[in-house]
């Protein structure tokens, strides 16, 4: 455990700080992350001494349980909260990986720790909550200065946003205007207690090399190196929410109806504003963006192959594919197997990216039918109007003008008490009127919903 110091008497708190807590976003409940260490001790001291905050504020602390003091620093936040009578949030996370990427120590464990960390947050978070974490000045630098040395554009050189959503709710950063020289300099004043994380001495770690090493050395020549890379990440900012403009109008021209886009109209844009372009038509579904090694030769695949070739760009869970004049962006995620899985009453059914369920659509809905939702086996046939005629599934699909890829993990659901095993829909593509409509001859509706289009 560090002490700041005995300092006398409890100090006033700086205006700047107080500013910067009051004047949050627009929320309903109020989280903060609580690591134990300095800067978000400070942050929850000051929080929890603003009476129109404390109140309903929840401090959460995630546990890794990968450092042999876990439990100590577990305890100790949870004493603070105590003492502060501020409800604490224990959430522990399960975290495994083992260093690697482009250097030592990029990736591995620490973005595992990162991403359970972010996981366990957005688990905490309804609608309007907000999140509260006290990264810093110094925070930001490291970060501008790790993502230049992993290689990154604009978006990422423009650091850590002071806001962003969160799961159901958002996460603000009111800290990033201070210097850790400062927190320290007010937890003295105040004479707090906090926590120190042994692995932040482990410089085996990117961020850890550079906060130790690194930027310490840059500072003893620019002084100011802070203030200068902060100045440089809101310029890259302002450069990406400027490419992101253009995105958008670019995507007004060349979208089409069902979110896709034109192969034609694309070809009309230099290589600069395709990239630009289908970044923003990645990102805006919550990708991350493509970053293929030869862009030209991508672009060129995509709108240059004849109908009869299929490219594609497979990404981070997703995958860019070609389909007739339009490129669309698909879940890389799928189910897979041969088996089937029941439908069942009341309970929904998880199949790859699609939730599926039955719902009793009136009084007297009696026996629930016998429902299975699987693959395409092939040999499939469809009768899409009661005492109409059947057809080949495959003919209709090629009908229907569903892509190749498309049509081999649709879910197909049957009704396996028919003799034929009658398939009853195909995906949100058609669904018999058995089963869908305000009063289906079934007596119970299905419903198919996709977590990802």
């Amino acid at each position: 455990m560090t002490r700041a110091g005995k300092a006398g008497p409890e100090r006033a708190w700086p205006e700047a700080l107080t500013a910067a807590i009051r004047n949050l976003p627009d929320h309903s409940g109020l989280y903060v992350a609580l690591s134990g260490g300095l800067d978000s001790v400070v942050l929850l001291q000051a929080l929890a001494r603003d009476c129109r905050s404390s109140d309903r504020l929840t401090a959460v602390h995630v546990n890794h349980q990968l450092q042999p003091n876990a439990g100590e620093t577990e305890n100790f936040c949870r004493r603070l909260c105590e003492s502060l009578q501020v409800r604490c949030q224990i959430i522990r996370v399960e975290v495994s990986a083992t260093p690697s990427g482009d250097f030592p120590g990029t990736g591995g464990l620490e973005e595992a720790a990162r991403d359970a960390r972010y996981r366990a947050f957005r688990s905490c978070l309804a609608a309007n909550d907000l999140l509260l974490m006290a990264h810093h000045a110094d925070d930001q630098a490291e970060t501008v200065l790790f993502r230049l040395l992993r290689g990154t554009g604009v978006a990422g050189l423009a650091g850590m946003p002071a806001f962003r959503a969160l799961g159901n709710g958002a996460l603000y950063r009111p800290l990033l205007n201070f210097s850790r020289q400062q927190l320290e300099a007010w937890a003295a004043e105040q004479s707090f207690d906090w926590i120190e994380d042994p692995s932040n001495q482990d410089q085996r770690f990117d961020r850890n090399y550079l906060r130790k090493a690194i930027i310490p050395a840059l500072k003893q020549r620019w002084p100011t190196l802070n203030r200068r890379l902060a100045s440089t990440a809101r310029a890259c900012s302002e450069s990406d929410q400027l490419a992101s403009s253009l995105g958008r109008l670019h995507f007004s021209r060349c979208g089409t109806s069902d979110g896709g886009l034109d192969i034609s109209l694309l070809a009309g844009l230099t290589l600069v504003e395709q990239k630009n372009l289908i970044r923003w038509w990645v990102g805006r579904q919550q990708r991350s963006p493509p970053n293929p090694a030869d862009w030209g030769g991508l672009m060129s695949a995509f709108i240059d192959s004849g109908d009869d070739r299929q490219p594609q760009y497979c990404g981070d869970g997703y995958v860019i594919r070609r389909h007739q004049n339009t490129l669309y962006l698909v879940s890389g995620h799928s189910a897979t197997g041969d088996q089937g899985v029941p439908v069942l009453p009341g309970q929904e059914t998880a199949w790859g990216e699609w939730r599926l369920w039955l719902q009793a659509a009136g009084a007297e809905s009696g026996t629930a039918p016998e429902l299975q939702v699987c693959l395409r086996q092939g040999g499939e046939r469809i009768r899409t109007r009661a005492g109409g005629p059947s057809k080949p599934l495959k003919k209709w699909l090629q009908e229907q003008a569903v892509p190749a890829w498309e049509r081999n993990c649709l879910p197909l659901v049957k009704n396996t008490a028919s003799a034929s095993d009658e398939v009853v829909a195909v995906g949100q593509l058609w669904i018999s009127e058995h089963y869908s409509g305000r009063a289906p001859a079934s007596g119970w509706r299905l419903v198919l919903e996709r977590d990802y289009d």
